[in-house]
């Protein structure tokens, strides 16, 4: 009975810890895929869960940084969703590639045209940034998470150091070293990959050649070898057919 007690009090406790720490990962977040390092480029996706189980989130606003304003957002298209990004002049041109920019991305909207984000589901939208600036570690993005029953959800409360993490975080996308093209870890695979597969097919041509080559000199070799085998056969035969007339020419003679 004791021990059935504790089992019981042990899934409640559980149960209890589940539901408490629920909502604190059921947020909208970004991530890269691969690395977003400081100087270059990366994708990222925005990562939107839908908390509710009697509304679909049909909308999503996400505005940038305006303290590291991106020159280049471009949105990936999403099935089922519109994307809208709007530009703002700058405090400060940005110099990107030896070229002043005067205005940058300053939010992405996207807005369902269909059912949107059911309950029970999630949706990325992914977006391809740039260039990422080299003095920080990180950039926050505020985001405005819409329901199709009119609520709104503002995910735009800022971690604090040393605090708990606020009930409605904003998403936060962390930087990684620069790389040494500035292109970002993505850029710069796809670059490697292309070499590497040029190379590959480089050495894939120099080997089929060369296995062409081989086999040729070793039909050559095999043809060689086979004449001369016919050849040594047939000065044998040759002799031993002229010894038997002799032979034989021998034998009526005696006779």
């Amino acid at each position: 009975m004791k021990a059935s007690r504790l089992a019981a009090a042990a899934a409640v406790a559980g149960s209890a810890v589940l539901v408490l720490s629920g909502p604190a990962f059921a947020h909208v977040s970004v991530s890269p895929e691969g690395t977003a390092a400081k100087g270059g480029y990366a994708t990222v996706d925005f990562k939107v869960p839908n908390e509710r189980d009697n509304a679909s989130t049909t909308k999503l606003e996400v505005a940038f940084p305006t303290d590291h304003p991106l020159a280049s957002v471009m949105p990936e298209p999403v099935p089922g969703w519109t994307a809208q990004v709007t530009k703002a002049k700058l405090a400060k041109p940005l110099t990107v590639h030896g070229r002043q920019i005067s205005e940058a991305v300053s939010k992405v909207t996207w807005t369902a045209s269909g059912k949107g984000i059911e309950p029970g589901y999630f949706q990325k939208f992914p977006l391809s940034v740039g260039p990422l600036p080299e003095d920080a570690d990180e950039l926050v993005f505020k985001a405005i998470q819409t329901y199709s029953n009119k609520e709104v959800v503002r995910w735009i409360e800022v971690q604090q150091d040393g605090q708990e993490e606020p009930e409605n975080p904003a998403p936060v996308l962390q930087l990684s070293a620069a790389s040494d093209d500035h292109h970002g870890g993505g850029a710069k695979g796809a670059s490697d990959d292309s070499d590497e597969s040029a190379d590959s097919d480089d050495d894939s041509k120099t080997a089929h050649t060369g296995a062409e080559a081989s086999g040729t000199d070793s039909d050559d070799d095999g043809t060689d070898t086979t004449a001369r085998v016919l050849g040594v056969a047939g000065i044998v035969v040759g002799a031993a057919g002229v010894a038997y007339g002799v032979f034989a020419g021998r034998r009526r003679s005696d006779a």
